[in-house]
C-alpha cells in the first residue's frame, strides 16, 4: 500500500472515539480524536463529518436563562467581549429561527450491508450459529463468503482482491489522493458506533482480537469494495453545514451558561474557604475512604452527619493498576482506569481455616456454570427451543410475576442466594502475565499504600478505616456496567477496596512505611467495603475483624443504616420508605430510571474536606481529597491532574454529547434495545452500534433533560504557581486547558484564598 493512502487512514482514523463493550462501558470523550483542537472547531468538524449539533438547543438555552442558570448578565458581557452588541434576545431569536436540516443517508443500503457483516464477525458468544472462517481475519472472511451474498449482488472470487491492501490501493487508483482522506474519513464517520468499537477493539487488543483479528484498513476495503460493487457513493459532496456565526453564537451562550455555574459554586465555597480549619487533636472514630465519584458526595455528607466519621475522596481503583479474575464465572476483567496499564493480577485464595467451604463453593459454582450454559444451548439451539419454552413458561411466568409485584422481595432473594465470597476468601495479588503466584515485592506494596496517603494528605490515624469501594445493582439494564466504578473500567471497586485493606494492615508494610516517617497504631484495622449507589447501602466485608474491634464496628454499622435512610430520602426526594423504594428500584425489571449515575456532573474540586464538608453540592461535583501543605513538591497534586482529572473530563464530555445529541452520540431509548454480540446495542431491528449513554440516563421525560451539558469545571486549592509548574511540564494537560475542553480554577491559599482562572498559554485571570 502506497504511502499516501497509509497517511490518509492514520489521519481519517482520528476521527474516531471509542465505543466500550456493555460489560465494561467506560466513559469516554466521543470527540476524543478532536482534542488538538479548540472545542469550538472540534465542534465544527464533528458536525461536518457526522452531520450533528453539539451545543444544546435554543429551547434549552431559554430554559436556562428562565430558571437562573444562565444569569442575563454574564451572558450579555460575553456577548459583548465578542462584539454582539444587541440584546440577548435578539440572538436567541436567531437560534430559535435556525431550521435543523436533516441530511438523506444516500448509502443507507450500504450502512445496512456493513452493520450485517460488522455484527456476525465481532459476535462474541451471543449467537448460537458462528460465522465461518472467523480466524482468517475479517477481510478474509469476508471474501470467502460474500459471494454468497444476494444482497451485495452475483460475483466471483477471483474478482476480488486477495488482501484488504490490494483492494484499498485498487478502488483509490480512480480518484485524486488529495481526495484520499476525505473518502475514508466519510465511510469511518458512516457508522461511528460499529468503527467506535472497532477502534476500542483493535486498541485493547485482548483475546476476540487476537483470536479474530479486524483492522481498519480491513474495514475501509470491505466498505469500498462493497460501495463499488452496488453502486453506492465513494466521494462524498461537499455539503453547507451551516452558518459558522449561529455557531459561534451558540458556543457564546453555553459559556455564559458554564460562567453562571462557576460563580454560583464559587460563591458556595468562598465562605467555607476563609474560615480556618477545625484544630482538633481528637481522632475520629473511624475514616472512611469514598471514590470521588459524584453520587460520594451526598453518603458522605450523611455519614458524617451521624458521628464523628472522617470521609475522604480518592479515585475509586485505591491506586491497585490491577485486573480482577472472578471466582464466579473465571473471567478477568480490568479494574483500574483504561489509561492505566494493568501491573497486578488479583484473584481469590481461601482464608485460614476456610479450605473446606471454598472446595465446596468451587463445586457448586462448576454445577451453575453447567446448568447456566446448558440452559443457554437449549433456548438457543432452533431444535431444542420451542418445547423449552412451553415447558419452562410457567416457571418464567413465575418469576415475571414475582418480579413484576414484589421487586423488592426479589431483591432480598437474589441478595441472600448470592455468593457472599469475601466470607471465604480474601484477594491475593500477584504480578500480571506471570505464572509466579509468590506476590509482589514488597516495595510494590509499600508504594500502593503510601500513594493513597499522600494523595488524599493523610494526617492521623482512627482505629477503623474503611476503603469503600462501589457497585450498582439494576435489573434488566443492558448498561449496568455505566453504573459501576468508573476509575475501574466499570467494574465494582470492591475487589479494590478488599486489597488495599489486606496491605495495609500486613506487618512488613506498616514497618516499612515506620521507616518513611508514617506511623499507623497498632490498633488501626483496615477494612475493606462496598457502597451500592442504587440503594445506598454499605456492606462491609468485615470477616476478618478481631473481637477487639467489633463494638466499634457494630456501632459504625448501625450509623450506616441511618446514613442509607436519610441518603435515600435527600436523593429521591420523599420521607417515608426511601429505603423500600430504593430496594424496590434496584430490581424492578421495568424500570428504566433505577439510579441517575453521574448525571448533573459538572465539577471537580481538589482540596480538603473542611472545604465543602456540611455543604450540599446536590452531586454536581467530583470530590478529591487533597492537603496542599503536606504536597511539598507537588507531586500528589500532578498525579491527580494527571490521572483523576483527565478522567473527569472523559466522565463529563460521555454526558455533554450523550445529552446534546442523544440519537447521535448518545444510547437512544432503553425501550427499543437489542444486545448485539453480548457487547453492544443496537436501536430497534440494526442499524450503527449505540455509543453513548441512553436517554433515561440522562433525560426525565423524552424532552426534559435531568442532566445540564457543561464541560467540566475543576477548583483546586493549592498554591497557583504549583498547578503552573505542573501544566508547564504536561502537554497533554496543557492542550486540555488551552483548547477549552476543560475549565481549571486556583484557589489559592498563599494568597487570601484569591480565585484565578485559566485563560491559556498559562495566563491566569483573577476573579
Amino acid at each position: 500500500m502506497n504511502q499516501d493512502i497509509l497517511n490518509s487512514v492514520d489521519q481519517a482514523s482520528k476521527v474516531i472515539g471509542k465505543t466500550w463493550p456493555l460489560y465494561n462501558f467506560v466513559a469516554s470523550n466521543p470527540l476524543s480524536g478532536y482534542e488538538n483542537l479548540s472545542f469550538q472547531e472540534a465542534v465544527l468538524e464533528a458536525k461536518k463529518n457526522l452531520h450533528t449539533n453539539a451545543y444544546p438547543s435554543a429551547k434549552k438555552y431559554q430554559e436556562a436563562i428562565d430558571k437562573g442558570d444562565i444569569s442575563y448578565e454574564i451572558l450579555q458581557s460575553i456577548l459583548k467581549e465578542n462584539h454582539y452588541s444587541d440584546k440577548p434576545e435578539h440572538y436567541l431569536n436567531l437560534l430559535f429561527d435556525q431550521k435543523e436540516v436533516k441530511i438523506t443517508n444516500e448509502n443507507h443500503k450500504l450502512d445496512v450491508i456493513m452493520c450485517k457483516w460488522l455484527s456476525s464477525f465481532m459476535d462474541e458468544g451471543l449467537a448460537e450459529w458462528e460465522m465461518p472462517y472467523k480466524t482468517e481475519g475479517f477481510y478474509n472472511s469476508w471474501r470467502l463468503l460474500v459471494v454468497y451474498d444476494t444482497e451485495t449482488g452475483k460475483t466471483a472470487l477471483k474478482d476480488i482482491p486477495k488482501t484488504s491492501s490490494e483492494a484499498l490501493v485498487k478502488i483509490l487508483e480512480n480518484y485524486h489522493k488529495e481526495d484520499y482522506t476525505k473518502i475514508l474519513t466519510y465511510h469511518l464517520a458512516a457508522l461511528p458506533g460499529w468503527t467506535g468499537y472497532l477502534n476500542h477493539r483493535i486498541n485493547g487488543n485482548g483475546d476476540w482480537q487476537e483470536e479474530y483479528p479486524i483492522e481498519i484498513v480491513d474495514y475501509l476495503a470491505v466498505r469500498l469494495w462493497t460501495a463499488k460493487k452496488i453502486n453506492a457513493k465513494i466521494l462524498p459532496n461537499t455539503v453547507n453545514e451551516g452558518d459558522e456565526k449561529i455557531s459561534e453564537l451558540q458556543y457564546l451562550f453555553l459559556k455564559a451558561w458554564e460562567q453562571t455555574w462557576q460563580k454560583k459554586l464559587l460563591q458556595t465555597l468562598n465562605d467555607k474557604a476563609i474560615q480556618p480549619a477545625k484544630q482538633d487533636n481528637k481522632t475520629p472514630d473511624a475514616q472512611m475512604v469514598f471514590c470521588i465519584d459524584t453520587r460520594s458526595e451526598l453518603i458522605r455528607r450523611h455519614i458524617e452527619s451521624k458521628g464523628d466519621y472522617e470521609t475522604f475522596g480518592y479515585a475509586g481503583f485505591f491506586g491497585i493498576a490491577m485486573d480482577y479474575q472472578s471466582l464466579a464465572d473465571g473471567i478477568t476483567r480490568k479494574s483500574c482506569p483504561p489509561i492505566v496499564g494493568s501491573a497486578y493480577k488479583v484473584t481469590e485464595i481461601p482464608r485460614q481455616n476456610k479450605e473446606v467451604e471454598f472446595i465446596k463453593y468451587d463445586a457448586k459454582n462448576e454445577i451453575l456454570k453447567f446448568k447456566n450454559y446448558f440452559l443457554k444451548r437449549i433456548k438457543n439451539m432452533i431444535p431444542s427451543a420451542f418445547g423449552f419454552v412451553e415447558g419452562a413458561g410457567f416457571f418464567y411466568g413465575l418469576s415475571l410475576v414475582g418480579r413484576t409485584l414484589l421487586p423488592r422481595k426479589m431483591y432480598h432473594l437474589d441478595n441472600k442466594k448470592a455468593s457472599k465470597t469475601e466470607h471465604i476468601c480474601q484477594p491475593d495479588i500477584n504480578m500480571n502475565n506471570q505464572d509466579d503466584t509468590s506476590g509482589i515485592p514488597i516495595a510494590d506494596k509499600v508504594a500502593i499504600v503510601k500513594s493513597s496517603f499522600d494523595l488524599m494528605g493523610w494526617k492521623q490515624f482512627a482505629p477503623l478505616i474503611v476503603y469503600v469501594g462501589h457497585g450498582s445493582h439494576s435489573a434488566n439494564n443492558p448498561f449496568g456496567s455505566s453504573l459501576d466504578c468508573g476509575a475501574c473500567a466499570a467494574s465494582p471497586g470492591r475487589h479494590n477496596a478488599r486489597m488495599l485493606a489486606k496491605l495495609a494492615n500486613q506487618p512488613e508494610v506498616r514497618k516499612a512505611l515506620s521507616e518513611l516517617q508514617i506511623h499507623i497504631p497498632k490498633d488501626t484495622l483496615f477494612i475493606g467495603a462496598e457502597h451500592n449507589t442504587t440503594t445506598d447501602e454499605i456492606v462491609i466485608f468485615d470477616a476478618e475483624v478481631p473481637e477487639s474491634h467489633k463494638s466499634r464496628l457494630d456501632i459504625l454499622k448501625a450509623n450506616l443504616k441511618k446514613a442509607q435512610k436519610t441518603a435515600t430520602q435527600d436523593r429521591l426526594g420523599i420521607k417515608v420508605n426511601s429505603v423500600f423504594k430504593a430496594e424496590r428500584n434496584a430490581n424492578n425489571w421495568g424500570e428504566t430510571r433505577p439510579e441517575w449515575g453521574l448525571a448533573k456532573n459538572a465539577g471537580f474540586i481538589v482540596g480538603p474536606r473542611n472545604l465543602t464538608k456540611n455543604m450540599n453540592l446536590d452531586s454536581h461535583c467530583f470530590l478529591h481529597s487533597y492537603e496542599w501543605e503536606l504536597d511539598t513538591e507537588g507531586k500528589a497534586l500532578e498525579g491527580i491532574m494527571l490521572g483523576p482529572m483527565t478522567v473527569t473530563q472523559w466522565i463529563n464530555n460521555h454526558y455533554y454529547f450523550s445529552t446534546i445529541d442523544n440519537e447521535t452520540y448518545g444510547g437512544g431509548s432503553k425501550i427499543t434495545h437489542n444486545i448485539t454480540g453480548k457487547f453492544g446495542v443496537v436501536q430497534g431491528n440494526g442499524g450503527d452500534l449505540k455509543m453513548g449513554l441512553p436517554l433515561q440516563s440522562l433525560y426525565e421525560s423524552d424532552t426534559e433533560s435531568y442532566h445540564q451539558p457543561l464541560r467540566l469545571s475543576v477548583m483546586i486549592q493549592a498554591p497557583l504557581n504549583r498547578v503552573s509548574d505542573i501544566i508547564a511540564k504536561n502537554a497533554a494537560t496543557k492542550n486540555l486547558l488551552d483548547n477549552e475542553w476543560i475549565y481549571v480554577m486556583v484557589m489559592d491559599p498563599t494568597s487570601n484564598h484569591e480565585v484565578f482562572k485559566y485563560q491559556k498559554s498559562i495566563e491566569w485571570k483573577k476573579l
